[in-house]
């Protein structure tokens, strides 16, 4: 009685996926009857037709109240519509619209604001009774992620409760099915609700953000203790329920992250990083082991809440094929040890439509019906399966026979793997029979039935004896005997190369190698039975370059470099023809990687010349390679073209844009004309950068410590003019000194009359006059002095051996100035490229060798002494037009003035010349701005 009256609460609803429009591989409609964090749900086929739709069975005749659907973050349909029935027509007759009632539709946002990032879920609220509910998915959403028009589902959860409670076999039925497909026990709290006097609660047990972000081991404990939890309520035992209230709050955090660990792991396996992934494994059992300790600690947990092999809710009924959800059954010894008497393993992928293994006990017969009362396990109605997922009508065979064996792990394949299988392979088919009729013709029908069987071992001992027989063929058989048993013996081969299993395949490559390396040149067949075996089973192996196992990835890729070396193929120049094949914009990503990686391999062994590669055919594939998708692929086609470039510099640059601002713009061809630069032996850009930096650092650091040179010079100077000024004040004493004091007077008035020539002194030039007071220096700084000029940009007084410095650094327009590598000299920058165009300057020479005049354009000897004879000597500069007017002066000589003074000015002159002369301009040198008044 509290059975039905716990059963009328809303709960989960268990459910089968009867049918669906197509999935991906990998990616089966079958993975929404589980709920956990690792699941990946449905997908549609890549660019298939819309609507797509989805036909779920739940477990009994209910009345459904809620709907949880969780989409997937980018592959997203416009609109699901939803259709309920209460019976479901013969899956081949097409479904009749008055079979199922239309109950509305949900659109789904773009996620466009998320950047496809989150994965929205949507709650949809019904009152409608069925036992059939048909999704129907309109189409995607467009974005940039989504490149085949795909459209997913990564979750669906049903909740409501029984409509009709008086069939307690459908209740039956109901705990069963849950109990397998869910992991849910028949007491489980989360198909109840929590309260007895509300009939329309719903427990967070059962929303589906709880299992889709909990570990599935930690939330059957939690169900455990909620349900341990009512029952304290109802004996109001309410300290011992508080107690589990909290340890449930403090699980629910602990399972969240342990999903996330799972989630982790899982993403290390995809990425082959199995160090990550056992360091992930290893932190969750002992954060598992942690918490269970102290759960055990506080008496909350018992031996029935540890972890169960059929507790766990991400064991399917029937596993889909995707590797990346669980590993196979048989790494589940638990089973066997629990007597269970249905063991499930992977469909196996062949060339005909998969189909799933299952393995009938002796008490049980295949043919039953769905979930018979009587049944302690379900078993499966294949009838409304879709026809590709169908088991095989084998399965109707004699009890304990193996329709299809699981893919199995390295270690599995052994003897005692194949001590279950018979002797002799099953017969062949019509279809078998007509396909492989030639090779039964030449190799005879026994071994053409291993190398079809559907056992692996067979397949795999069918290849090796045909190895044997090939070994063994004598020479001076008839050639026509030779070449057919060649050609079905590659009929076979390209069979096994599709195969799944690992001994198979490598089978296949090691009869493969024999008949090129060892039976062709054995029996001296000809270059065009080497050309037929190449030509027909090298696309297979490039097709297998994109596998999803790493491992015959990798087999595949060697075996392809392996083969282009054998001298029989190399001299055919065949494997690199299938190599520089453009990339398709539809193939895999694992396929795409390959073919790039195996062309760099064999361009690295083969080279161009004579080889099948040619500059033409690997720079086409290469160009087209950079617009790849995937950043792998991208990078190297880079890698490729820069060996190329190694050997055949100037072709290289014939592919590919020109070298300028805009293609740089694309970081790929920066990459490669950067490496171009390393090759060739420049500088890249950014080596420029750094020395031009380097440089602009020491040049600052040298005008910093000229500056100061030059400020103690000037301090010296202004010292000196101080005690000359003392001098001459102490000088002026009476005439009637004593003779000691008169003696002492010429020395001292000699000094006094030398430091006042220096204070009338042009630092510059080395003219001295008694003119050249504070405003006289100033005047002619302005406009005489022949060392100095005006600048015409912004009116400041500079020395002329610095004034292209002060154009490119200091001017106030040094914006518009750009410096010339060929002449070092300032040019306007709109005139810049055409004065490098046109080479008409005069190249100038190091600073070591030569100065250069910035008015004349002309070289002339170092120094600074060579600076005074070219700017103010009569032969110098011709472009000084200060000079012509200082020669005329200085030829008419000043009248009243003595040849004494003339000696004294051109001692002072001497000694002018020797005062340094700044370089920095001469508002710093002393201290003054020379503006116009």
């Amino acid at each position: 009685m509290v059975q039905a009256k716990v059963c009328r609460m809303p709960h989960k609803i268990g459910f089968v996926v009867v049918s669906s429009s197509g999935h991906e591989d990998g990616f089966s409609a079958r993975e929404l009857m589980i709920h956990a964090p690792t699941v990946s749900g449905w997908r549609s086929p890549r660019f298939c037709q819309f609507p797509q739709e989805i036909v779920l069975q739940m477990v009994e005749r209910c009345r459904i109240r809620k709907l949880q659907l969780l989409a997937h973050q980018y592959m997203i349909a416009s609109k699901i519509e939803f259709y309920i029935s209460e019976s479901l027509p013969e899956y081949f007759v097409p479904y009749q619209g008055e079979r199922f009632r239309r109950l509305g539709y949900v659109s789904l946002c773009d996620n466009e604001k998320t950047g496809c990032k989150a994965r929205e879920l949507k709650s949809v609220y019904v009152d409608a009774v069925g036992q059939f509910l048909k999704l129907i998915f309109h189409q995607n959403h467009v974005n940039k992620y989504n490149i085949y028009n795909q459209v997913a589902l990564v979750a669906i959860n049903i909740i409501g409760d029984p409509a009709d409670f008086s069939d307690e076999s459908n209740i039956t039925s109901r705990e069963k099915l849950l109990d397998h497909y869910l992991g849910h026990n028949t007491e489980d709290p989360a198909l109840e609700g929590t309260y007895a006097g509300k009939s329309d609660y719903i427990s967070p047990l059962d929303d589906l953000a709880f299992d889709m972000y909990q570990d599935p081991e930690v939330a059957q404990i939690i169900r455990k203790l909620d349900e341990r939890k009512r029952e304290a309520v109802q004996k109001e035992r309410y300290d011992y329920a508080k107690k589990l209230k909290q340890a449930i709050a403090d699980l629910q955090k602990v399972g969240e992250r342990l999903g996330r660990y799972e989630v982790e792991k899982r993403c290390a396996v995809e990425k082959e990083d199995y160090d990550l992934a056992k360091e992930k494994k290893q932190q969750m059992e002992q954060y598992r082991a942690e918490v269970y300790e102290q759960l055990e600690l506080h008496s909350l947990l018992d031996v029935e809440l540890m972890r169960r092999p059929f507790d766990l809710p991400p064991q399917p009924l029937v596993p889909s094929g995707s590797p990346r959800q669980r590993k196979p059954v048989p790494s589940l010894p638990q089973l066997e040890e629990r007597g269970t008497e249905i063991r499930f393993a992977e469909p196996f992928l062949q060339e005909k439509p998969s189909s799933c293994s299952i393995t009938v006990s002796p008490q049980h017969s295949a043919a039953d019906p769905l979930l018979p009362a009587t049944d302690p396990h379900p078993k499966i109605n294949v009838e409304p399966l879709p026809y590709d997922e169908r088991p095989l009508p084998a399965i109707r065979k004699q009890q304990g026979e193996a329709l299809a064996e699981p893919e199995m792990s390295d270690a599995d394949f052994g003897d005692a793997h194949r001590g279950g299988i018979s002797g002799e392979p099953e017969p062949l088919t019509e279809k078998a029979l007509r396909e492989a009729s030639t090779a039964i013709e030449v190799l005879g029908e026994a071994l053409v039935a291993g190398a079809y069987s559907k056992v692996w071992s067979c397949r795999e001992d069918a290849l090796l004896a045909l190895h044997e027989k090939l070994m063994e063929m004598p020479v001076g058989t008839p050639k026509e005997d030779l070449k057919s048993t060649l050609r079905a013996s590659i009929f076979l081969i390209r069979r096994a190369i599709k195969d799944i299993v690992s001994p198979v395949f490598q089978a296949s490559l090691k009869l493969l190698k024999m008949i090129i390396t060892q039976y062709i040149p054995k029996h001296r067949l000809s270059k065009l039975e080497t050309s037929h075996c190449v030509e027909r089973t090298v696309p297979l192996l490039l097709s297998r370059t994109g596998d999803s196992s790493a491992r015959l990835r990798i087999m595949a890729l060697n075996f392809i470099q392996e083969m282009a070396l054998f001298k029989e193929v190399k001299c055919l120049q065949m494997i690199p023809s299938f190599l520089v094949q453009p990339l398709k914009a539809n193939s895999s990503v694992h396929l795409a990687m390959s073919q790039v990686d195996l062309l760099a391999r064999l361009l690295r062994d083969l080279g161009t010349r004579s080889s099948g590669f040619t500059v033409d055919n690997v720079m086409k594939f290469s160009v087209s390679a950079l617009e790849h998708r995937v950043y792998e692929v991208r990078e190297t086609a880079v890698r490729i073209i820069l060996d190329m470039y190694k050997q055949h510099q100037a072709f290289i640059l014939e592919y590919l844009p020109p070298d300028d601002s805009n293609t740089r713009k694309n970081v790929l061809y920066k990459t490669i004309f950067e490496g171009f630069a390393k090759i060739d032996g420049r500088p890249t850009d950014a080596e420029i950068r750094a020395q031009k930096k380097a440089a602009t650092g020491e040049a600052e650091k040298q005008r910093k410590e000229e500056i100061k040179a030059l400020q103690e010079q000037l301090a010296a100077l202004k010292e000196i003019q101080a005690e000359v000024q003392e001098k001459e004040s102490d000088a002026v004493k009476p005439k009637n000194q004593d003779t000691q004091g008169r003696r002492a007077a010429p020395p001292a008035a000699l000094e006094i009359t030398d430091n006042h020539y220096l204070d009338n002194l042009c630092i510059f030039c080395g003219e001295r006059s008694d003119s050249f007071t504070e405003e006289g220096l100033d005047l002619h700084y302005w406009k005489h002095c022949l060392m100095l000029a005006r600048c015409s940009h912004c009116k400041q007084v500079v020395e002329i051996s610095s004034l292209t410095e002060h154009l490119l650094t200091e001017c106030d327009k040094k914006d518009r100035f750009g410096k010339c590598y060929r002449c070092s000299e300032a040019v306007l920058k709109e005139e810049l490229p055409r004065h490098i165009k046109i080479k008409d300057c005069n190249p100038a020479k190091s600073e070591k060798l030569a100065n250069r005049c910035p008015l004349c354009h002309e070289n002339f000897t170092p120094g600074e002494e060579a600076w005074k004879a070219h700017l103010m000597g009569p032969a110098g500069c011709t472009m000084n037009l200060r000079k012509t007017h200082v020669l005329q002066k200085a030829q008419a000589p000043q009248p009243g003035k003595d040849p004494a003074a003339t000696k004294s000015s051109t001692s002072i002159l001497k000694v002018g010349s020797k005062i340094p002369t700044p370089r920095g301009g001469l508002s710093k040198t002393s201290g003054r701005t020379y503006t116009k008044r």
